[in-house]
């Protein structure tokens, strides 16, 4: 497992307000019960933790550069942007 799939299960099951043994690659953020304040602020978690940019527009979620079905989309995503800005 890595530091980066570590941290960002940390911030989602934060947000989520659960704990972290009930976060898994393959869960949803609306099955972990975050709307989409809770993912426009775990966003910001995940930006300020990796100093990344992700583009997301609440309004129109399936315009943005990342995936958001599943928190494994979002991890990959997050090591993505993580291994591209360290270029």
């Amino acid at each position: 497992m890595s530091s980066i799939y570590s941290q960002v299960i940390d911030i989602i099951a934060s947000q989520a307000v659960l704990d972290v043994a009930d976060v898994g690659p393959e869960s949803t953020l609306e099955e972990l019960g975050i709307d989409s304040l809770g993912i426009v602020e775990a966003i910001f978690a995940i930006e300020e933790m990796f100093d990344i940019d992700i583009s997301f527009n609440a309004n129109e979620p399936g315009e943005s550069d990342v995936d958001f079905t599943s928190v494994g989309s979002i991890v990959e995503a997050v090591e993505r942007l993580v291994t591209s800005k360290r270029g």
